[in-house]
């Protein structure tokens, strides 16, 4: 049985990750130690931060910031305020929700998908002690305008740079404009190690509390300096062993590390093959009253590529041909916060009286395809042919 003539995700693996994969299976030790912490200094260097700490997923990155961030404001009363964007992915919002912060949801930018500057301005009230920017789907978010009003303000700037690896603004990377950054190592993402992710920062305490957050709260793979260390007696073995907050076990394996290891040698290598699949895209369809297309914002390395069309029964049809074609595709990054279920279950609100009117219609009329580390040319230009015979007015 053959797959999808275009799947949303494919396999970046080869010769060499197989092979490190195999040397960690065949060796002493497979869960985390000394790999992991090769590949943690060697992805701090690349991207430009003090710290990274490995994970097994970009969505626990998510939870050991967010958790990280309820320690550093722990004097605080709960429920306080956390600015979102309206389109991210469930882990973006769910440790918000599990540390009992108010979600304020602001609309995104029509055109480049990420938050609304100008709504998160207007959002920020005595009770609002962060802002969250995720950069959606290779594109960055409006950093270097959220870094200013979060100085201005006082408040922490958390990224969800799960989506993004490698995108920049000038000459910084996304994922190092804030108090703490999160990528994502899943299949199908930049660098991939199957299952994987990282938390990045410059600032000590909260890597210091991400490192005891990661496995079980204890005190054993902190720095012999740190302030989270208590005195400890004589006969405590050193202290160890000591628990020292409510922690989780998302700890990453050697076998992910020595993967991920070979990935970060390669990444430049994904990364012109991404950006050129994405180059045909905009040739292509740019330019087209029947739909839009995600402009973005610095420089991009597109993890998808979005198509808005003109009405939900012209995505429709749309989704109808592609999936004839064999062509997987999906809600753009997860669609809009309020339109899941889950919504219900979590204390949120809109920024403004108008709810998110953009977020909706790339809720209601949008649709993403994977972008892959590999020459696209064929899928892209197919699905050129597909939706210019299939939209064929303006009305859709």
């Amino acid at each position: 049985m053959t797959g999808p003539f275009w799947p949303l995700a494919v396999s970046s693996w080869g010769p060499r990750e197989r092979a490190a994969a195999h040397a960690v299976i065949d060796g002493d030790h497979q869960t985390m130690g000394a790999r992991v912490r090769e590949f943690e200094a060697a992805f701090a260097r690349h991207v430009g931060a003090k710290h990274a700490v490995m994970t097994n997923s970009g969505s626990s990155a998510n939870l050991l910031m967010v958790a990280a961030m309820r320690y550093l404001f722990d004097y605080r009363p709960r429920y306080l305020e956390v600015i979102v964007p309206a389109i991210a992915w469930a882990t973006t919002y769910a440790p918000l929700q599990q540390h009992g912060y108010r979600l304020v949801v602001c609309d995104v930018d029509p055109r480049t998908l990420n938050i609304d500057v100008a709504e998160v301005r207007a959002a920020i009230t005595p009770a609002t002690v962060a802002v969250v920017g995720v950069s959606i789907l290779g594109s960055p978010a409006p950093l270097l305008e959220l870094e200013v009003l979060c100085t201005e303000h006082g408040l922490l700037l958390l990224e969800d740079n799960c989506e993004s690896l490698g995108a920049k603004i000038g000459d910084r990377y996304c994922g190092t404009f804030g108090a703490a950054g999160t990528f994502s190592f899943f299949f199908s993402h930049h660098l991939s190690t199957a299952e994987g992710g990282a938390l990045v920062t410059d600032d000590a305490a909260i890597y210091e509390l991400a490192v005891c957050l990661r496995a079980h709260g204890w005190s054993r793979d902190l720095p012999p300096n740190s302030s989270l260390r208590p005195i400890y007696e004589a006969d405590d073995l050193g202290g160890a062993y000591q628990f020292l907050i409510p922690g989780y076990n998302v700890r990453p394996t050697e076998l992910t590390a020595a993967v991920g290891l070979v990935q970060l040698d390669r990444l430049a290598d994904f990364e012109d093959a991404r950006r050129a699949n994405h180059q045909l895209f905009v040739n292509l369809f740019s330019g087209d009253e029947r739909w839009e297309i995600q402009h973005p914002n610095g420089r991009a390395v597109p993890f998808g590529f979005t198509l808005v069309l003109r009405t939900p029964e012209a995505r429709g049809r749309a989704s109808r041909a592609l999936t004839e074609a064999g062509i997987e595709h999906r809600l753009i990054t997860g669609g809009s916060f309020a339109r899941h279920p889950a919504a219900g279950r979590y204390s949120w609100r809109y920024a403004t009286e108008r709810g998110a009117p953009h977020a909706d219609h790339a809720h209601d009329r949008g649709l993403f395809v994977g972008n892959h580390a590999a020459d696209l040319t064929e899928q892209i230009e197919t699905l050129y042919k597909i939706l210019n015979k299939e939209i064929t007015s303006f009305e859709g």
